[in-house]
């Protein structure tokens, strides 16, 4: 795997800041190999979930289920999706027997105002993070898609509805990427417009300046070129509109396969 560290890159857990309230996070999941492949990312995965206190439950709103309507997988026993192709013969082995909880999924579908799927399983944007954060499998997770012809401030809404069921033990998850440009992977050196993005991103997000995010495709620097389609982007907006603090932290900062960002954050 091709890995660029910044040399002032930190990987720091989730450490107690005096809150009972689990924070919201963003995560970029990568490949579906990451769960295999020791490294970094993964131990940082692992380390988060040993620090973070154990949810009720997870919603995890997903790059990898796009639909036209915000909509909520209300499964009491999720199946496992695998939704790639070309990858080791080990991972379409994986497990995450995760159970659901359709009563607390249909709550969270009427604050939404969405759509219900009873038989949506866990994508690798849900399961991959997952297995590394929580490997017992053992908390009900709740899936929610995005919907790539919406905007950010929508997925914003999608978060701000979501605040409320923070404060009874949910762990509010986006899982996508902080840059997601394909054509580009293995490219080295690093391009100098996955670099700025990042560290626009970055900065914006610890100064909380959350009007240029949700602008992001007039604010930042390359957007179409670090996302050429938004899905992996949009999954940041739930947990940052779920937030009570709109100053986030950076838990990860790292580019593998070249130009792919594997930065996380959280919020308060």
């Amino acid at each position: 795997m091709l890995e660029i560290a910044f040399p002032d890159a930190f990987n720091c857990p989730f450490s107690d800041n005096g809150s009972s309230m689990l924070p919201s996070i963003f995560v970029s999941h990568g490949a579906p190999s990451l769960v295999l492949e020791d490294g970094p990312t993964q131990q940082f995965f692992r380390q988060l979930g040993a620090t973070m206190e154990r949810p009720r439950a997870i919603v995890c709103i997903s790059a990898h289920w796009e639909t036209s309507r915000v909509t909520v997988g209300t499964a009491q026993a999720p199946t496992i999706i695998s939704d790639f192709q070309g990858f080791p013969q080990a991972l379409y082995q994986v497990k995450y027997p995760a159970p659901g909880d359709p009563a607390l999924a249909q709550s969270i579908a009427q604050a939404l105002h969405a759509d219900t799927d009873p038989t949506r399983g866990f994508d690798h944007g849900v399961w991959s993070p997952l297995v590394l954060l929580y490997p017992d499998a053992s908390i009900p997770v709740i899936p929610i898609s995005v919907q790539r012809y919406h905007s950010a401030q929508d997925h914003f809404a999608v978060g701000q509805a979501l605040r409320p069921f923070r404060d009874e033990g949910l762990l509010i998850i986006g899982s996508g990427s902080a840059t997601h440009n394909l054509a580009e992977l293995g490219r080295l050196p690093l391009p100098p417009h996955a670099q700025a993005f990042e560290s626009w991103l970055c900065d914006s997000i610890v100064e909380g300046r959350t009007q240029e995010l949700i602008d992001w495709e007039t604010t930042s620097p390359h957007p179409r070129l670090n996302h050429p389609s938004p899905e992996h982007f949009l999954p940041l907006f739930a947990p940052l509109g779920a937030a009570t603090n709109p100053k986030g932290r950076v838990l990860h900062r790292r580019f593998e396969f070249g130009s792919l960002s594997m930065a996380a954050f959280a919020w308060e």
